[in-house]
């Protein structure tokens, strides 16, 4: 039975699936179960699938399964709506440099706090209410992430980029079947404009913490999580969905408008992922049910996948 991801879609949503369908999306899935087994999978988790509970709960439930089948699955997270949610609770007004958040020390303090306290511990308290074994981490924690100050025309504050990535703790962890729950707050190095910064906590960029840690863990897999299809050709049809493209060709996919705003640093975490050895990347739309799980193991897929060079294999 040739299960298509719509019917695995509609099936995820349907409450009468016939025994037969749910056979077949077994049998479509187990190719890629034995391909993935003992490999290593990071999904950004962000967007609308953090905000609503029956998407977060299907997220959840996708990174369960994936450990479930021996897939060393790692969950990096942002947090932007909870921060800002956090902020106006407390009367401090949000402020955007060329649409990065300006980050003082006391907002820095209102970052670490919820990133890595609520919504991290939440999310592992999630994952092990579901029935799974999960531990909370930030790019602190054994100096993950190492990270220096933003520099630039523009100061941004406790805004860093990241230097260097230890997954020496994460592949011990990877190891003993649980999930690494990470968030992206990493340990500032170093000194800038006479102010030091070492051991400080800096806000670093969810997609790139993600993509950095799949490199260096030489996953088999990045998955970031969006509120959109994936790579339009047109952003006003989600019809025109590109479902396979090159690593070489989203530079021309820039220069031609097809990829615009907020997916350029999406697809530029791809492929900085891509370069540093991730065997394939990919772009799908959080606000679709089990749509990782469906992407991953379903031979249509769900979202646009990126590639080093053009093959037929997901």
């Amino acid at each position: 039975m040739n299960t298509s991801a719509k019917d695995l879609l509609a099936a995820s949503q349907s409450q009468s699936v016939t025994n037969k369908e749910r056979a077949g999306i077994l049998i479509q899935a187990l190719p890629y179960i034995q391909d993935f087994q003992g490999k290593t999978i990071v999904v950004k988790y962000g967007g609308n699938a953090m905000l609503n509970d029956e998407l977060k709960k299907a997220v959840i439930e996708d990174v369960i399964l994936m450990a479930c089948v021996g897939i060393r699955t790692v969950l990096v997270h942002g947090g932007g709506p909870e921060i800002e949610a956090m902020l106006k609770k407390t009367g401090k007004e949000s402020r955007f440099i060329n649409g990065l958040r300006y980050t003082d020390e006391e907002t820095m303090d209102i970052v670490q706090m919820v990133l890595c306290g609520k919504v991290n511990k939440d999310l592992t308290a999630l994952i092990q209410k579901h029935g799974g074994r999960a531990i909370g981490l930030c790019g602190i924690d054994s100096a993950l992430l190492k990270a220096r100050r933003m520099k630039g025309e523009d100061d941004l504050g406790y805004v860093g980029v990241i230097e260097k990535v230890d997954v020496s703790m994460l592949d011990i962890i990877l190891e003993s079947g649980i999930i690494p729950v990470i968030s992206s707050v990493a340990y500032g190095t170093g000194e800038a404009d006479s102010k030091d910064y070492e051991g400080r906590a800096l806000n670093i960029n969810a997609d790139i913490a993600a993509a950095m840690i799949a490199a260096e863990l030489n996953a088999e897999k990045l998955v970031l999580m969006t509120d959109v299809r994936g790579i339009l050709r047109d952003m006003q049809d989600e019809s025109t969905l590109i479902k396979s493209v090159e690593r070489p060709q989203l530079d021309a996919l820039q220069k031609e408008g097809i990829i615009t705003k907020g997916m350029i640093p999406k697809t530029n975490c791809c492929a900085m992922a891509l370069d540093g050895g991730v065997k394939k990347a990919h772009i799908i739309d959080g606000r679709l049910p089990h749509a990782i799980l469906i992407e991953l193991f379903t031979d249509e897929g769900i979202g646009t996948m990126i590639v080093p060079a053009l093959d037929k294999k997901v």
